[in-house]
């Protein structure tokens, strides 16, 4: 299990330039819990993460990490206990799997400092979580789309944070690697304790492996609680402007939103069927 660190946003304003898309926003991560972040695109949930991880300074505010302001905190410092898996990264040209995943272990290492046997078993517990040791010898840039998720995933599990960011790591990925990539994070967060944090815009999946999900409009949280608590056919239709059905998940027994558009009506409000004899 790791160490329990606490990360709260406190009133919070983000801005890029003279447009504010994040205004006097309050938010606590339930540590040692799986929170993702939820709602419409450019509503500033990508903007918040970014905060989070110390990338965008606020115009107001502060992120706090165990009482002190994160963005005042020694940069080492929060490397080992925060990390970031931005939306889209780009590996450098012609990398290895495992030289990729090895630079993970930077904060932990000083300048002209020897590898330790230490970072060779963070490396090696990394591409054995990720199902990445067949990898490990391969240009980043020949794998597939889950199989690159999986191996970024491992540099930021060699990083042996305690608290994980992640900005749509199921994005470009078909459902079976979704679901792969989402089971590892859970795997992650059971065994070892970690605190994940995701903007997900599938909201089914996010219900499904959220503890805790954060719905946010117009850069205000709308609402955050347990799934069962908050995501309902009131939610969607402030939060995404889309009338829907939320019924049991078959499996989970957690919240399944069920669109409704233009040309699909819920069942009971469709006009009877008369068949002909």
């Amino acid at each position: 299990m790791t160490d329990t660190h606490v990360l709260r946003v406190e009133g919070v304003t983000l801005a890029y330039g003279e447009r504010t898309v994040v205004e006097s926003l309050d938010l606590l991560v339930p540590p040692g819990q799986i929170t993702a972040i939820i709602g419409a695109n450019a509503c500033g949930k990508s903007t918040l993460l970014r905060a989070m991880s110390r990338l965008l300074a606020p115009r107001h505010g502060r992120v706090v990490l165990d009482g002190k302001d994160l963005h005042r905190l020694p940069t080492r410092e929060v490397a080992r206990t925060l990390g970031l898996l931005p939306q889209s990264p780009i590996a450098p040209e012609g990398i290895t799997v495992s030289d990729l995943v090895a630079r993970g272990r930077h904060p932990y290492r000083r300048l002209l400092a020897r590898w330790t046997a230490e970072d060779d078993a963070a490396v090696a517990r990394a591409l054995e979580l990720t199902g990445t040791v067949d990898l490990a010898d391969r240009p980043v840039e020949e794998l597939s789309g889950g199989q690159r998720q999986r191996v970024w995933i491992a540099m930021a599990l060699a990083q042996q944070t305690d608290i994980l960011l992640l900005d749509e790591p199921t994005t470009f990925l078909d459902l079976n690697h979704q679901v792969e990539v989402l089971d590892l994070l859970t795997d992650l967060n059971r065994e070892r304790g970690t605190t994940i944090v995701m903007v997900l815009h599938d909201l089914n999946l996010a219900a499904r492996y959220a503890d805790h999900l954060v719905a946010v409009k117009a850069g205000q949280v709308y609402a955050a609680g347990a799934p069962e608590a908050v995501l309902d056919a009131t939610l969607v239709r402030e939060v995404f402007s889309m009338d829907s059905q939320v019924v049991p998940d078959p499996v989970t027994g957690r919240p399944l939103v069920l669109p409704i558009s233009r040309h699909h009506c819920s069942v009971d409000r469709r006009e009877p069927v008369t068949l002909g004899v």
